[in-house]
């Protein structure tokens, strides 16, 4: 069994019930929820999206191997309405997988760890928020150090529901 560090998010429909849908479905799919960050509303990142986005980061156990993980997760996004139609474009539903155990993995369909966990604020503020101090096997980093000198303005809001 590893640890598996997702974040979900997306910036159309209904945002906090898709995160709830997903966040089922991963539990269903791939093995029990550790921890979950608190939910996060962000300005898109990328400049190809409107709106803003809800984000939040999920530590499961899983015993699948990588692109079983990865294909799961895509069936995942598929029934929660995604459609891959612009590369950082609005989404229903993103799950992107962050960190298995400390794995380095390169396959052309998945990186892990994930590339750009140091460069954006909205995934290293909800990882801060659960693993603060796990160490980033490539840059050698803690969450907590990568967020402190990190250079990137957006706001990372606590999601206050409206339910």
């Amino acid at each position: 069994m590893e640890k598996l560090v997702l974040i979900l998010g997306g910036n159309l429909g209904d945002r906090e019930k898709l995160i709830v849908e997903a966040r089922n479905s991963l539990h269903q799919k791939l093995g029990p929820i550790l921890s979950a960050s608190k939910i996060y509303e962000t300005a898109a990142w990328g400049g190809a999206s409107e709106g803003n986005y809800l984000n939040q980061v999920l530590v499961l156990e899983t015993g699948l191997e990588p692109l079983k993980i990865l294909e799961a997760t895509q069936s995942i996004e598929q029934a929660l309405g995604r459609e891959r139609i612009q590369k950082w474009g609005n989404r229903t539903m993103d799950i992107d997988i962050l960190y298995l155990g400390n794995q380095l993995i390169d396959e052309p369909q998945l990186t892990v760890p994930h590339p750009y966990i140091s460069a954006r604020k909205f995934v290293l503020v909800p990882l801060v928020e659960v693993l603060p101090d796990f160490i980033h096997p490539i840059h050698q980093l803690s969450h907590l150090q990568l967020l402190q000198q990190l250079h990137d303005d957006l706001d990372v809001l606590e999601f206050n529901s409206s339910s």
